[in-house]
């Protein structure tokens, strides 16, 4: 049982919550892997939203509403960490909600649906078709889900796909920890934030953004200001911490 005081209880609860999924079949091993790395990254933020990942997840709000056929593409680790998060911005921006993995198999993907029904999502499912341009597993999706959509909001993403994504012509938001990663240099948006800070952050700016907000905040994205700023934020942090 972790204390609720302890100053690590909130990664300690989500790295037990992982390890369960794990020997559960939801979460991949590989997927402890990635959740480490973004955890280093969140240190370097002080884990917290920055002013530059607020602004982001208000944009991503602002793309989602604006969509013609949103989707929200979810992976073992985001099921298992943000189910009902997922849930709750689905209800609020009307996104599709579509189970995407690279280490697939049709077990894992019942699972995962599963549990973000349970959780309350609306889960897009059914026969999916090798669609994207892809030599892995990630190339599966429902031709009226994914491959249809024209914004993906993709959390933890991996860079191949999320190039691909662009190739085609979809805005893609990313929620990536790492600037510097591949995901987020290619994405349309990325918000430098942990996945279950930023998807209420975006659930609650789908509720109060006026329609002028999203009109500013839609034509005055550029991504390269707000990696920028996220690299700066945790050069910031890295310099105060060697004072």
């Amino acid at each position: 049982m972790i204390p609720a005081d302890h100053p690590r209880y909130r990664s300690l609860v989500a790295r037990e919550r992982l390890t369960e999924c794990v020997k559960k079949g939801i979460v991949s091993m590989e997927g402890l892997a990635a959740h480490g790395r973004g955890e280093a990254f969140d240190y370097f933020l002080g884990e917290r939203t920055t002013k530059s990942a607020f602004l982001a997840e208000r944009t991503a709000a602002a793309l989602l509403l604006s969509a013609r056929h949103p989707v929200i593409s979810v992976n073992g680790n985001t099921a298992a960490l943000a189910a009902h998060q997922i849930a709750a911005l689905q209800k609020a921006s009307g996104a599709m909600v579509e189970v995407n993995l690279f280490h697939r198999t049709e077990e894992r993907v019942h699972q995962i649906e599963d549990l973000l029904r349970s959780a309350g999502a609306d889960v897009f499912s059914g026969p999916a078709e090798r669609l994207l341009p892809l030599s892995h597993d990630r190339a599966w999706c429902r031709r009226e889900g994914i491959f249809s959509a024209d914004v993906i909001l993709v959390p933890l993403e991996d860079g191949d796909r999320c190039e691909a994504l662009v190739g085609m012509g979809k805005t893609v938001i990313a929620i990536d920890l790492n600037p510097l990663s591949r995901t987020s240099r290619r994405a349309t948006l990325t918000i430098v934030d942990e996945l279950t800070r930023a998807l209420p952050a975006i659930t609650d700016a789908c509720g109060d953004t006026t329609s002028v907000e999203r009109r500013m905040l839609l034509t005055s994205l550029d991504n390269n200001y707000l990696l920028s700023e996220a690299i700066g934020e945790m050069t910031k942090r890295l310099a105060h911490a060697l004072d």
